[in-house]
Formats: structure tokens, C-alpha cells, sequence
């Protein structure tokens, strides 16, 4: 797996568990609404209950499955979620202004080689040598892929 992989996966990874839960919390949602839905049609024939009915079976199913797919395609926090993997650290870390801590702050290896790969990955055509131009340019470029692979990044760490 790539190094930009093991970094969009640390952070989107928990967002992803936690929408994995709600379709399988919203399937027998579904279920119980389908036994509704046949009194439903039944009630509109009587008349007086038509309304009624009709309002009761169509909010009841679609509404429970239509968050659950918006879930799916919300965007995650990524400065909480890098806030929340510095507290669980332990470390004094400034992810907002250094990819290596950063990294650390995930528990990955920051060593030159994996930044060099990252480098690479992410198209960096300076010099590979871990100065401080590359490894300003990584932080910011990897900022903008989460961006751009469904991460809400606050803008002042996007320019």
C-alpha cells in the first residue's frame, strides 16, 4: 500500500468504521416499515384512513435510508481526527505545520525514506533530501490530496 494510502486510511479509517455501523443499524429499519407498508394499502381503499396511511408508510422507509447513504459520502473532519490521533499520541506534536509529526501523530514511520516515497507519490520534483522545502511542500500537498480524496481541511492550511 502506498505511503499516501496508510495516511488517507489512518485518518478516513474511523469515519469509515463509524459508517459501516449505521447501514447495518438502518437495515431492520427497512424491515419493519415493508410490514407497514402492505396495511398501507389496504387503509387507502376504506377512505378515510387514505391520508393517513400513505404519509405514515412512505416517512417511514425512505427517511431512515436516505441519511444512511448521504453518510456514506460526507467528508471527514481530517483536523479532528488528527487532533484526536495527537491526544491519544501522548506527544506534543504540531501536525498543522509538520509532516513529520504528523506521521508520528499516526503512528508511522517519518524516516526520510518513507518521506521520500511519499515525495513521489505525491509528484515532488525538488530535491529528495529531507530539507525544509521538501518537507514543506509534502505537508502541504498531502494536505490538498486529503482534500481532494473527500477530507475537510481548514483553508489556512490549504494555501
Amino acid at each position: 500500500m502506498s505511503i499516501f494510502g496508510k495516511i488517507r486510511d489512518a485518518i478516513f479509517g474511523g469515519a469509515a468504521h463509524a459508517e459501516q455501523a449505521s447501514p447495518s443499524a438502518a437495515e431492520p429499519t427497512p424491515a419493519p416499515s415493508s410490514i407497514p407498508e402492505p396495511a398501507a394499502t389496504t387503509a387507502p381503499p376504506v377512505g378515510g384512513t387514505g391520508p393517513a396511511a400513505p404519509s405514515t408508510s412512505g416517512a417511514s422507509a425512505p427517511v431512515p435510508s436516505a441519511p444512511t447513504t448521504a453518510g456514506a459520502n460526507q467528508t471527514v473532519d481530517v483536523a479532528s481526527q488528527l487532533d484526536a490521533a495527537v491526544k491519544r499520541s501522548g506527544q506534543k506534536l504540531d501536525w498543522k505545520h509538520s509532516i513529520v509529526d504528523l506521521m508520528k501523530a499516526l503512528g508511522m514511520d517519518a524516516s526520510l525514506a518513507e518521506r521520500k516515497e511519499l515525495a513521489h507519490e505525491l509528484g515532488y520534483t525538488g530535491e529528495a533530501d529531507g530539507s525544509a522545502a521538501m518537507n514543506t511542500w509534502l505537508h502541504k500537498a498531502l494536505l490538498k490530496k486529503l482534500s481532494e480524496n473527500g477530507g475537510k481541511v481548514p483553508a489556512e492550511l490549504l494555501d
